[in-house]
């Protein structure tokens, strides 16, 4: 499992995202997905991805006299598992946290940048809800929230579908202390 550090790195939670449901793709591509990261960073946050494991090179072939990688997402190794988020302390979790937030305002911010963009027909929802749960009854709501999204992950970009990515965000409303 990789590191709080090493994913929540905004240009590498955008690598990641890039090729979240992708077919492998090249440096070139992902610069093609990605222009406004300039070159020397996208190389350089793949080649700390790469070393910790959350991408893998699966395919590589010479192209005029260099070495063209295709990578994709180890999907076992692109999470920060309970174990590791159980070590963490509360700053680390904090700074973890803000890079996820503005990572979502940049990605919001990038889509509405776009001519096209349409938040009503393109079916944009950001919500909050409360809801009171045992502890085994916010496990299995977790788990349904996590079936519903992982079984439609094998989904293609055919008939008509758009891609979408989906946040979760689950934090406790504990009481006030004075």
């Amino acid at each position: 499992m990789a590191t709080a550090d090493v994913l929540l790195h905004p240009v590498r939670m955008r690598i990641l995202q890039a090729l979240f449901d992708a077919d492998p793709l090249t440096t070139g591509q992902l610069r093609e997905r990605l222009p406004d990261i300039p070159p020397a960073t996208m190389y350089r946050h793949i080649a700390v991805l790469v070393d910790a494991g959350v991408l893998e090179v699966v395919d590589e072939r010479r192209v005029r006299g260099t070495v063209e990688r295709s990578y994709r997402v180890s999907q076992e190794q692109a999470v920060v598992d309970a174990t590791a988020r159980a070590t963490m302390t509360r700053d680390e979790h904090r700074r973890a946290y803000t890079t996820f937030a503005a990572s979502l305002i940049g990605d919001f911010d990038r889509y509405l940048a776009h001519d096209d963009a349409d938040p009503h027909r393109d079916g944009v929802v950001y919500r909050q809800a409360a809801v009171w749960l045992t502890d085994e009854e916010f496990t299995a709501m977790v788990h349904e929230i996590e079936h519903a999204v992982v079984s439609r992950t094998g989904n293609t970009r055919d008939d008509g579908r758009t891609r979408r990515v989906v946040n979760l965000v689950v934090i406790p409303d504990l009481p006030t202390t004075h």
